[in-house]
C-alpha cells in the first residue's frame, strides 16, 4: 500500500469543492474517498446518521472481496458497485488502485445519475491525487510512522538540570 496522502488545508478545500459539486449533481447525501485499506482521506455531506469510520472499513472489506469475485471470473476487478435498500443506497467506484469513492443516496435520486457523476469526480480526485504523489508538500506519512513514533515509553523522562 502506497503512502497516505498528506493534504493541507489548501489540498482539503479543493477536493471538498469536487465532492460538494459532485453531491449536488448527483443529488446524493454523502461521499466519502478511502484507501483500501479502510482509511478516510476526505468526506463531505450529511454525516449526522450515520459512522463515516465503520462505513469506509466496511466498504473496503466489501470492495477487496468484489475484486476476489472478479478474479474468479477472470476479470481483474469490479469498477463499481451498487447495495440498493429500502430507503438508502450506496455506490461505491474505484478513484484509482488506491483509491475508492463512496456514494451514500437515498430515493430523491437514482443510482444512474450518482453513476454517470461519479465517474467524472473519481477523474478529478484521481488527478489531485496523483498530484500529490508526484509533488508532495516536502514531507511523507506512511503506515510505518506510526510504529515509529514512541508514544509510551517504561523510562521516565530525564529530570531538569
Amino acid at each position: 500500500m502506497n503512502a497516505i496522502p498528506v493534504l493541507t488545508i489548501d489540498d482539503v478545500a479543493t477536493l471538498d469543492g469536487v465532492l460538494a459539486d459532485f453531491l449536488k449533481k448527483a443529488e446524493a447525501e454523502l461521499t466519502v474517498v478511502i484507501d483500501r485499506g479502510g482509511n478516510v482521506i476526505s468526506q463531505y455531506g450529511d454525516m449526522t446518521v450515520m459512522d463515516v469510520t465503520i462505513i469506509a472499513a466496511l466498504a473496503a472489506g466489501s470492495f477487496a472481496a468484489t475484486r476476489e469475485l472478479a478474479r474468479r471470473i477472470g476479470e481483474v476487478e469490479f469498477n463499481a458497485l451498487y447495495h440498493q435498500g429500502n430507503g438508502s443506497h450506496i455506490f461505491m467506484n474505484s478513484v484509482d488502485d488506491e483509491t475508492i469513492m463512496i456514494t451514500v443516496f437515498g430515493p430523491r435520486t437514482t443510482v444512474g445519475l450518482v453513476r454517470f457523476y461519479s465517474t467524472g469526480t473519481a477523474q478529478q480526485v484521481a488527478v489531485l491525487l496523483q498530484s500529490l504523489q508526484q509533488n508532495g508538500h516536502g514531507f511523507t506519512f506512511n503506515a510505518s510512522d506510526i510504529n515509529a513514533a514512541p508514544l509510551f515509553t517504561d523510562t521516565a523522562p530525564p529530570a531538569p538540570a
